[in-house]
């Protein structure tokens, strides 16, 4: 029983967070909430709590979802440019399958400055995938794939910031050759 419970709520946060991705947390009504996820105003906060905390835990769940598998995506490929390469692609893939861009950079941008717990959140999603490039960028150093004398940690942090500024440009450009060269200048980096 407990089991079945686990996955309503899965699927439940899952709606929620479609409406969320949607609106933004800010024009988001918990009267949205309740007709997208199907459930009554008094369920949704006896199981999540206010609309806040909802949505902090639809963002746990997009970090779970989303976030998380675009890094596990880029293990194993035959080398750590190719990784990096393909988590940049990803994000323009992405783009073709959800025009909402993406729900951590939305947060960011609409949230982040006046709600700690947040920008938290955001931060801490950043930093795993800053953590992801520089375990990628390390390897590459160690290989000889990736110019020596550089700085790794630095490389990451320039690495994650184009990504943010990409995940932000899918939102207004349907310009797949202007994309694609961002990724390409960027990847030029590295060389």
């Amino acid at each position: 029983m407990a089991r079945n419970k686990e996955f309503e709520v899965h699927t439940v946060l899952g709606k929620a967070m479609d409406v969320f991705w949607e609106k933004g947390y800010e024009k988001t009504s918990m009267q949205d909430l309740v007709t997208q996820m199907g459930v009554h105003r008094r369920s949704i906060y006896d199981t999540f709590g206010d609309k806040h905390e909802l949505f902090m835990q639809v963002i746990d769940r997009y970090d779970e979802l989303v976030v998380t598998p675009i890094h596990h995506s880029a293990d194993g490929l035959p080398s750590a440019k190719q990784a990096i390469r393909h988590i940049f692609e990803r994000t323009i893939r992405k783009k073709e399958q959800s025009p909402r861009g993406c729900l951590m950079v939305n947060t960011a941008v609409e949230l982040a400055v006046h709600d700690e717990e947040a920008a938290a959140k955001v931060n801490q999603s950043f930093g795993k995938t800053e953590a992801k490039f520089q375990e990628l960028v390390e390897l590459g150093l160690k290989s000889g794939e990736i110019g020596g004398g550089r700085d790794a940690q630095k490389l990451s942090q320039f690495l994650n910031n184009a990504l943010l500024g990409l995940r932000v440009l899918v939102k207004t450009t349907d310009n797949r050759e202007k994309l694609q060269g961002i990724v390409d200048i960027t990847m030029s980096v590295l060389d």
